[in-house]
């Protein structure tokens, strides 16, 4: 089923948990767009309790399962997310979060075209809950948080423009916030300033890659997975070829990537063309 800030959150069931990799100590799997990462005043499905009930079933344990949150992404942005499974690696794991050594990219899409195509962006955020969005403050003021990450421009197509994301810190709505300071605003995101025409689709933002240090083997893991191929705006991106990525975890099935993105007097379209016959 194609995702959709309508559907998502209601049907998304631990049955349809895409499940990347499993020990006794770690679970790597997707989270959809729209999605909590754990329980809200929405009352709808989060993942936390999805992986719960996905191991519940799975290994047939009578009552709760212990199930650990390392971080978390913004319920409009899907992508990968680690779970630990047991308290030490939790412990373990959130260590390297705070430690700086648990490694997250992102790929956004963007409305407009960046002048400076590389860069680290440094600002000090904080939440305004009164009107539900994060504002960039100065440093000094009370509860502000500082934010940093680097932004490598992939492509741009039609006056949209893909990014790649090195999260150094993980503030709420981060990459959104200081992307629409350079005049960027992401794809979908009504709250900071995208075309009006991208607000049916989902948010272009997608965790793609994670990478920490195993909590008991000490292995260096690095999980990749791209998003959906067949979603608006991802398709109009050869996103393999741009990351010189060869294989990646592609949990929606082989599907066609041949769309491209147009923005004609303010409407969105689409055009499609015949994939190359194999």
């Amino acid at each position: 089923m194609r995702q959709t800030k309508e559907n998502m959150a209601t049907e998304f069931t631990y049955k349809d948990l895409a499940v990347i990799y499993e020990d006794n100590h770690v679970i790597v799997v997707v989270k959809p767009c729209n999605v909590p990462s754990q329980a809200d005043s929405s009352g709808d499905k989060d993942m936390l309790s999805i992986v719960k009930e996905y191991l519940v079933d799975k290994y047939d344990k009578e009552g709760d399962a212990y199930v650990g949150l390392i971080h978390r992404l913004d319920r409009p942005t899907g992508g990968v997310m680690v779970f630990a499974k047991t308290s030490k690696a939790a412990a373990r794991l959130s260590e390297e979060i705070k430690n700086g050594e648990f490694e997250k990219s992102y790929l956004c899409v963007t409305c407009g075209v960046p002048k400076q195509r590389n860069g680290q962006l440094k600002h000090y955020l904080k939440k305004n809950q009164a009107k539900n969005i994060v504002q960039i403050v100065p440093q000094a003021t009370d509860g502000a948080k500082l934010a940093l990450l680097d932004y490598s421009f992939l492509q741009e197509l039609n006056g949209f423009s893909l990014f790649k994301i090195a999260l150094h810190t993980g503030r709420s709505h981060q990459i959104r916030v200081q992307m629409a300071s350079l005049g960027l605003p992401l794809f979908g995101d009504s709250k900071y300033g995208a075309l009006p025409a991208t607000y049916r689709h989902n948010l272009g933002l997608w965790a793609t890659q994670v990478g920490f240090i195993h909590p008991t083997t000490k292995e260096k893991m690095t999980f990749i997975v791209h998003p959906p191929k067949d979603e608006v705006p991802w398709r109009a991106f050869d996103i393999p070829r741009l990351l010189n990525v060869g294989i990646a975890a592609d949990p929606y099935g082989d599907l066609a990537n041949f769309n491209v993105l147009q923005d004609k007097s303010n409407v969105l379209r689409k055009q499609e063309n015949k994939p190359v016959k194999k």
